[in-house]
């Protein structure tokens, strides 16, 4: 019958998307409409719908204006969505959030709708579990999984953009070396965080520590 055979050409499509990768980068429209989770984009007269975390939802302003979106499409075999982002520093750490055991979109989307992605990645790398844990559906386990599954691939140097500068400042001991790659993860450049740590006295601090007065000192 003919709807069946509309059936079997939507499963096929389905399939064949599901064995490629699919790459829509970003949206670049009018915002039309603002919801709890997600905002309706009109790009070309379609209108897309796009899941958000809240913080991002929040501060792309009022409906109406034109907006540039970073995107995530997550094709199933039941279901195509669109995630996204203000920023690719979002949508890396939603990706990242991909990768740990039992975390979906959704969820993803959830914890980043309730801590930036520079502090998440902070309490990762400065193993504050109680930080984790104050998340919505972020359990003692979950938090401890995160940890361990995500704390390397927070400092490998696909995770940051370094650049290559004459340092200022010799790490004295393997705190200080940790503290500087979770500031390059933050976003903030060597020849910056050399002149930063090398006035603070780091041998009597933790890692947490040398993070924290860093940063202070950094403006964040």
């Amino acid at each position: 019958m003919w709807y069946l055979n509309i059936i079997k050409r939507k499963g096929d499509i389905i399939e064949r998307l599901c064995g490629i990768d699919v790459m829509i980068s970003y949206l670049k429209g009018r915002l039309e409409t603002k919801n709890i989770d997600s905002v309706i984009i009109e790009v070309g007269g379609i209108g897309y719908k796009v899941f958000m975390s809240r913080n991002s939802i929040d501060n792309l302003g009022d409906s109406g204006k034109d907006v540039k979106v970073f995107t995530y499409m997550r094709v199933r075999e039941d279901d195509i969505s669109l995630y996204g982002f203000l920023s690719n520093e979002e949508l890396k750490m939603f990706e990242k959030l991909l990768g740990v055991s039992g975390v979906g979109a959704k969820s993803a989307i959830n914890i980043l709708s309730n801590i930036s992605p520079s502090s998440f990645a902070l309490a990762i790398i400065s193993d504050d579990i109680s930080k984790l844990k104050s998340l919505p559906g972020i359990g003692a386990k979950s938090a401890q999984r995160m940890v361990l599954e995500l704390k390397d691939k927070m400092k490998t140097a696909d995770a940051i953009e370094t650049e290559v500068t004459s340092s200022v400042y010799t790490p004295t001991n393997d705190k200080t070396k940790d503290a500087i790659e979770a500031l390059q993860v933050l976003g903030y450049a060597r020849r910056d965080i050399d002149v930063v740590l090398a006035k603070i006295n780091t041998e009597e601090l933790t890692v947490e520590e040398i993070i924290k007065q860093g940063l202070k000192q950094l403006g964040m």
